[in-house]
């Protein structure tokens, strides 16, 4: 288990989290560019190294009803892993991705380097986006995430 001192320099080595003390020792680390209401990635992280992130967004990862992760017996790499993905999960849309996906619902789906791809319904089909570029077309959703997972992308919430 890393120490709390250990957590601390991994947490604050994201510049986009701010540090926010709370009662008892604990500290909080705030996302302020958050899309959501939802800003704190880290959570009352304590002295004693228990402490919880968000990933409430992020698909795959079991979380408590607030959408939270105990980070306690988290390795190194696992810790670095879920605060990228917590603050990935919370970033706004891109204007490009804005443009794209106007008043639609879309999903993100992202691969283990970190790429997202949009899944974007419109006029009854299902377009996957890279960035700008529309990357294929499907006639149905299974179909879509289909392609998507075998192109190693996982959805997430």
């Amino acid at each position: 288990m890393l120490t709390f001192e250990e957590k601390l320099a991994i947490i604050e080595s994201f510049p986009e989290l701010e540090r926010k003390k709370v009662s008892l020792g604990r500290v909080n680390f705030h996302f302020g560019e958050s899309a959501e209401d939802k800003k704190n990635v880290v959570y009352h992280l304590h002295p004693n190294g228990n402490g919880f992130v968000y990933a409430g967004k992020i698909e795959g990862i079991d979380t408590d009803d607030k959408g939270m992760v105990n980070i306690r017996d988290f390795s190194q790499d696992e810790l670095r892993d879920i605060i990228k993905q917590s603050i990935q999960s919370l970033m706004p849309p891109t204007a490009g991705e804005t443009a794209i996906i106007g008043e639609a619902e879309e999903e993100r789906w992202v691969n283990g380097e970190k790429h997202t791809l949009l899944l974007v319904e419109e006029d009854d089909m299902w377009n996957v986006y890279a960035g700008l570029n529309l990357d294929g077309t499907f006639p149905s959703y299974n179909e879509a995430k289909q392609y998507l997972e075998e192109e190693g992308f996982s959805r997430r919430k």
